[in-house]
């Protein structure tokens, strides 16, 4: 099986080819892009399992190329940036970055972090024929669609999930009724483990909840357990 494909989109050569010796020393395949352009053009040309991406770029930066990565559920996106604040990190996850590393970095803990993100995505492409048990998931109107990994509307309007959000739900629908920690949501959401004042979870229950405002008639599907996690409300369909 060919090793998972890296994709580096950093206009700084300096940093650019450490990231591209780190990641070659652990087996990965690895390109290099300096902008939008050049990674869109690698993505053309080659199956790439993970993007990691700085915010800073000519052109495009990296928050605007982020939007267009989450139509693709199949690559994992990492933002790797000088840009520390709490505002830029809450707006790459809410766009739908995986996980968010400021530099200067721990390559070992980038690599391992990175391997976390690869473990889930090469492994759910493993049996890409093999039919899901359950195609959707219905609750108080709405429905979760497995195949396309979308939250339908009762009115029948698609939302198509980042891979996050999309694992987010369908560990709740799957553990109806039951108190979900950070911890576990995180890990089943990106395979990382939490560590103090990681934002991710919250941000990404966030952008979940807004689907379900568009219809104010809704009655709240994701409740907060302070100091516990979260919890689903929702009444589920016999399937």
């Amino acid at each position: 099986m060919q090793n998972p494909h890296i994709l580096i989109v950093e206009d700084e050569a300096v940093t650019r080819n450490t990231l591209k010796s780190i990641f070659e020393a652990e087996g990965y395949l690895v390109s290099e892009a300096v902008d939008g352009d050049e990674m869109h053009d690698v993505l053309k040309t080659h199956k790439v399992n993970l993007v990691i991406m700085d915010i800073n770029l000519p052109g495009k930066n990296g928050l605007l190329l982020a939007r267009e990565l989450r139509e693709n559920n199949n690559i994992a996106l990492m933002f790797l940036t000088g840009r520390d604040n709490e505002v830029d990190k809450i707006l790459g996850l809410e766009i739908g970055a995986d996980d968010y590393i400021t530099k200067p970095f721990n390559p070992r803990e980038l690599t391992i972090r990175a391997r976390n993100l690869l473990n889930r995505i090469v492994s759910s492409s493993k049996q890409p024929e093999e039919k899901p048990q359950v195609e959707h998931y219905l609750f108080n109107g709405w429905s979760l669609e497995i195949n396309s990994r979308s939250l339908v509307s009762p009115s029948g309007e698609p939302f198509k999930l980042p891979r996050s959000e999309f694992r987010a739900m369908l560990h709740f629908v799957e553990n109806p009724g039951k108190i979900l920690s950070r911890a576990d949501l995180l890990m089943k959401m990106t395979g990382r483990e939490l560590k103090p004042h990681d934002r991710t979870v919250d941000v990404t229950i966030r952008r979940i909840r807004k689907h379900f405002e568009s219809h104010p008639e809704t009655p709240e599907i994701i409740a907060t357990i302070h100091g516990e996690g979260y919890r689903f409300c929702g009444q589920l369909e016999n399937q």
